[in-house]
């Protein structure tokens, strides 16, 4: 039996704290605890070991997996304490939103076999297959929308879908990028895109005139991307989606310089209390692709619905 001291002792970090909550409800490998406490592999791994030595979780091997639990006979008194603390920890309810994600992709199999197949598209040549073919052949089955481009820069994303939308809407807060972008648009004969100076907290759109808010990588240069994400609810008609596409969260600092970015991204917990708070329903955050080169960086892609 774990000595109640060194327990107490174990207890009185709280990322320890955390990783036993966690481990207290589902068995879990390194990899899963990184993406539900967004934190590297190196610092979960070291207080892992420190649980271990306290005897308070044990692991096993499952295939080249290895899984973490709490062990079976923790004394009576430190799950007690455990469960006390919950109600202190600030990331408490966020981690378990996060380990509801992670089993939840667990089970969903089918996503897993086409992410492999996404994994291998590309990597093999194949006459006549391109993801412009692909994204061409999914802009053709789109219905004529209005959509708001919110942090276009040059607007790249806003050209190509006006070749399908009703109306397109770029949205920067450069003012050389909406010059360069509104410049390649009449060059294109794009009549259907309409380039606008403006903050994402503040976007100069009208209430509910917009079928889709799209953010591609623009979320993470947001001083308060809550205000963003509200906003983006604000321009929605009823019935209408908000997608973002953004980083996951990540260590690389150079970020900050190298890119303008405010944010090292966000986990999925994040993005999905972000569309929540602002009263979006059937939300969901999914990651959809990584980089094979360093830093590694990956994608999440989050959607929800405006109610009708």
């Amino acid at each position: 039996m774990p000595s109640i001291l060194k327990s107490l002792k174990a207890l009185a970090d709280p990322v320890r704290l955390r990783i036993l909550l966690i481990l207290q409800q589902e068995e879990l490998s390194v990899l899963e605890l990184q993406d539900i406490l967004s934190m590297g592999q190196s610092r979960i791994s070291t207080q892992l070991a420190l649980l271990k030595q306290a005897q308070l979780v044990e692991d096993r091997r499952a295939g080249k997996h290895i899984l973490y639990r709490i062990r079976p006979h923790t004394p009576k008194p430190v799950l007690e304490l455990l469960q006390a603390s919950a109600s202190e920890l600030p990331d408490a309810e966020q981690d378990r939103r996060a380990l509801e994600m992670v089993l939840r992709r667990r089970t969903d199999k089918a996503r897993e076999y086409f992410d492999a197949l996404a994994g291998r598209f590309g990597r093999q040549y194949v006459p006549g297959r391109s993801w412009k073919g692909l994204a061409e052949t999914l802009l053709m089955l789109m219905p004529p929308l209005d959509i708001a481009d919110l942090g276009a820069g040059e607007g790249t994303f806003s050209q190509l879908l006006a070749r399908r939308a009703r109306r397109v809407i770029a949205v920067d807060n450069s003012d050389k990028m909406v010059a360069f972008g509104a410049d390649l648009a009449r060059k294109h004969g794009l009549d259907n895109i309409e380039y606008r100076a403006g903050d994402l907290e503040a976007p100069p759109i009208e209430d509910a005139s917009v079928d889709i808010a799209f953010y591609s990588q623009a979320l993470h240069h947001a001083a308060r991307p809550q205000r963003a994400v509200n906003q983006a609810m604000r321009i929605l008609r009823p019935g209408g989606r908000i997608v973002i596409l953004d980083l996951k969260k990540h260590n690389f600092e150079q970020a900050r310089e190298l890119y303008a970015d405010l944010w090292l991204g966000f986990s999925e917990v994040e993005l999905d209390g972000f569309l929540r708070a602002a009263g979006f329903t059937n939300v969901q955050v999914l990651p959809v692709h990584k980089e094979e080169q360093a830093p590694f960086f990956e994608t999440l892609l989050a959607v929800g619905e405006k109610a009708p």
